[in-house]
């Protein structure tokens, strides 16, 4: 006989009131059918809340706070829930605050290159409202069609443009939010200068919501390149790659664009797609370089030198948009070749010294023969941005088994090489046990220190981020 299934959890009526009272009969979820959809993200985790808070206006997001601090109800933070990590993923016997419906840009100002915006703004809608200016917000996740600005900010999120652009840190200029304890405040400056106080727009952006829910950004916006040069080089090994990059990033034009790709990962391409590279291909990088018209082809000139070494097969320069699709085919072609083979797989987005790239590929080489877990690898190679996949089946135990101990094997790995556990996925549930590898004792006392200022109930976004203390 089996047991019965454990009850949804339920806000109490008076709390369930009051919230209404807040943001409205039409902008309150309760129902458990309802909430399941806001109790997940991208990754495989899934816990369903107490009710669905909608807000509007950064008011309701204050009251709302000040009601759950009361309360002792943990609050999760969500935007259209694309992260990894299952940093949006609420507690069972919380609730949700779902930015979606602040989704307004407040103001463009070409004077003074910035853009005031709701968090739940999407993050390719505000790329086309600035170029409309001439501008653009660095930034550019691969789900920029489908992500947040606020998601953007809570992550960290860049893409292939934090190579020379920067992260989302490089380009927040200030921040409005409301604390754990239901406190507005306003951080950062309208200036690209400004050393009042500590720097606590740095410190919240890559928090994953829990210091404190940011209700308005002021971004730094970047004016539109005026052309733009791709190239393509293939090599005969990762290390002629890695030596490659190393000369590029060590030369005056920096790339806009700087994506790498690994011999497992050509492999794969080549069983889905006319992949149009050398047969002997074992490592490819994909360049771009922009800025003025008349000086682009100088800059990639030289960029293209510093690709050059002994093991470079082929240096391909598109020369026109057509050109600049078939290079980029390889690369678009990746994703769906892995989520054909291995829907379900493990990604994880690690850092590493550039310099010591080719080292990193290699010992994964290593623990994949030891530990019989496919492994392929792409990235942002111009900072060390390797996104690593494992290629399992979650139906199949002993290779989850097989994965835990090889993801383990790959975070010493990555600290051992001077890297970092997270480039711009976050740390979440998924890699929260694992912070202390890289974090030594008293920053971590120190890091729970500050969310305890700003959170001191402990309500915001629980359990995520930082490993329990003990």
């Amino acid at each position: 006989m089996s047991s019965p299934k454990p009850k949804a959890p339920r806000l109490p009526d008076a709390v369930a009131r009051r919230l209404r009272d807040v943001v409205g009969r039409d902008a309150l979820l309760s129902e458990p059918a309802d909430c399941w959809p806001y109790g997940y993200d991208n990754s495989r985790r899934q816990a369903l809340p107490q009710a669905v808070a909608f807000v509007g206006n950064a008011e309701q997001v204050a009251a709302v706070i000040s009601l759950c601090n009361e309360h002792r109800i943990p609050v999760a933070a969500r935007g259209l829930g694309t992260g990894t990590t299952g940093a949006t993923v609420p507690e069972r016997d919380g609730i949700v605050l779902a930015f979606e419906r602040m989704n307004r840009i407040l103001d463009i100002d070409p004077a003074n290159r910035l853009a005031r915006v709701e968090p739940g703004v999407v993050n390719e809608q505000l790329q086309r409202a600035v170029a409309e200016h001439g501008f653009f917000w660095p930034p550019d996740p691969t789900s920029a069609s489908v992500c947040t600005v606020g998601g953007n900010l809570a992550y960290n999120s860049a893409g292939p443009r934090a190579v020379k652009y920067g992260t989302p840190r490089e380009n927040t200029l200030g921040l409005s939010a409301v604390t754990g304890a239901g406190e507005p405040i306003r951080t950062g400056v309208m200036t690209t200068k400004g050393v009042v106080g500590y720097d606590l727009t740095r410190l919240i952006i890559g928090s994953e919501g829990t210091l404190a829910l940011i209700t308005e950004a002021t971004l730094k916006l970047t004016p539109l390149a005026e052309a733009k040069r791709t190239l393509r080089a293939t090599y005969r090994d990762i290390h002629s790659a890695a030596a490659a990059v190393a000369a590029i990033m060590a030369q005056p034009v920096t790339p806009c664009a700087l994506e790498f790709m690994d011999a497992a990962a050509i492999d794969m391409v080549r069983r889905f797609s006319d992949l149009r590279v050398p047969g002997e291909t074992g490592a490819l990088l994909m360049i771009e370089v922009d800025g003025p018209a008349d000086c682009v082809a100088a800059a990639a000139a030289a960029v293209g030198a510093a690709s050059r070494n002994d093991g470079l097969l082929e240096l391909s320069v598109a020369a026109d948009q057509a050109e600049v699709n078939a290079l980029w085919r390889t690369r678009k072609a990746l994703s769906p070749a892995l989520r054909h083979v291995a829907p379900k797989k493990i990604n994880e987005d690690v850092v590493v010294p550039v310099s010591r790239m080719a080292e990193f590929i290699d010992g994964l080489d290593r623990l994949s023969r030891d530990m019989a877990i496919r492994i392929v690898n792409f990235g942002h190679a111009g900072n060390g941005n390797i996104h690593v996949n494992l290629l399992v089946n979650p139906d199949d135990a002993h290779e989850m088994a097989r994965a835990e101990h090889c993801l383990s094997a790959v975070f010493d790995l990555v600290v051992a090489l001077g890297g970092t556990l997270s480039g711009e996925h976050g740390v979440g549930l998924e890699k929260r046990d694992f912070v202390a590898r890289e974090l030594d004792p008293a920053a971590l006392r120190l890091m729970r220190g500050i969310k305890h200022q700003f959170d001191p109930n402990g309500i915001l976004n629980p359990g995520k981020g930082l490993p329990p203390e003990g």
